[in-house]
């Protein structure tokens, strides 16, 4: 049974922008089904020219790219609501991977419609324009981090925005929410090795600033880990969805 656009529980969150009556028929008649898949599974790998677009409705993912030696640099973390193929869409390739980190519930888009939904709704076309300045904006954010703050400045970065980012979709219990990333995952995303990582988590966790621990990130004082990081906090825009 899939989800019809008109009860998508992702609409009453406060991270998403109001949809028209108009838009949500259109997006219903633009999703032709839903995909559930396992921890672990290819959603799409670099490279490839994808048949299909997705939009995260339950679970979360990884986007990455991966070396000629193969070694791995994650680019940015899927959360319900991201929408996912555009490049393949675009650019008839995908230049990154994505991979569930846990079970996922997807919307699946035809992309051979993606043109002619842009045609018929071009307020939707703008909304993926915007989807994608933000995206930029993160990995400018991102890149910051990597190049200019200490291993303990970027992982508290990092923390706080996962941690904004789940409160405003509803991932949150008070000061906890469950994180099926790895620490792996967290390392390559910012340039680390696995050990610094560990340490450095470690030393946060000592200040009783945020503890990762059996798949549940708790922080205990979301002001101070963002202080740690040099970063401001209430800074995750509203966004349209997919």
């Amino acid at each position: 049974m899939t989800t019809p656009c008109q009860k998508c529980p992702l609409r009453r969150h406060d991270l998403f922008t109001d949809m028209s009556d108009d838009n949500v028929q259109a997006m219903q008649r633009f999703k032709v089904g839903e995909l559930t898949v396992d921890a672990g599974t290819p959603l799409l790998i670099e490279g490839s020219n994808s048949p299909q677009l997705f939009t995260a409705l339950r679970g979360m993912g990884i986007r990455y790219k991966t070396t000629i030696d193969g070694r791995r640099q994650v680019v940015n973390f899927v959360f319900p609501g991201d929408f996912i193929g555009l490049q393949a869409g675009l650019m008839k390739e995908m230049a990154h991977s994505v991979e569930a980190r846990s079970r996922m519930t997807l919307c699946v888009f035809n992309r051979s419609e993606l043109y002619s939904f842009f045609r018929s709704h071009p307020e939707r076309a703008f909304d993926i324009t915007w989807l994608a300045a933000v995206e930029e904006h993160f990995l400018g954010e991102a890149l910051t981090s990597i190049g200019q703050r200490t291993a303990k400045q970027a992982l508290a970065w990092a923390l706080v925005r996962i941690f904004e980012r789940g409160s405003m979709i509803g991932l949150t219990n008070n000061r906890s929410m469950k994180l099926p990333f790895r620490q792996q995952d967290l390392a390559d995303a910012l340039g680390l090795s696995l050990v610094h990582t560990n340490k450095t988590l470690s030393q946060l966790r000592d200040s009783q600033l945020a503890n990762w621990s059996d798949g549940q990130l708790t922080i205990n004082d979301t002001e101070k880990l963002a202080a740690v990081a040099g970063v401001e906090t209430g800074l995750v825009p509203r966004r349209p969805l997919m």
